[in-house]
C-alpha cells in the first residue's frame, strides 16, 4: 500500500510505507507537544494542530497516551 503525505504544496512520501508515514506523525505530534510544553500563552491553532496528529494517529491505532509528557 502506498500513501501519499502532503504538506503545504509540496507532495512527500510517494511510495512511502504505512510505517514510514506513522513514524513522521508521531515525530511531528511530539514535536509539537514540546512547543506546547513551553508555550506561555494560549495558541489555539497549536492546540489544533495537536488535536489534529491525535485523530491520525488513532486512525492508525497508536495509543497517543503513551507519548505524552508528564
Amino acid at each position: 500500500m502506498s500513501i501519499t503525505y502532503k504538506k503545504g504544496d509540496c507532495t512527500m512520501g510517494e511510495g512511502m510505507s504505512e510505517k514510514e508515514l506513522v513514524d513522521i506523525t508521531i515525530n511531528e505530534y511530539c514535536d509539537l507537544l514540546r512547543i506546547r510544553k513551553y508555550q506561555t500563552s494560549d495558541n489555539q491553532e497549536l492546540d489544533f494542530q495537536i488535536r489534529a496528529k491525535e485523530v491520525k494517529l488513532a486512525a492508525f491505532g497508536i495509543n497517543i497516551k503513551e507519548l505524552q509528557f508528564e
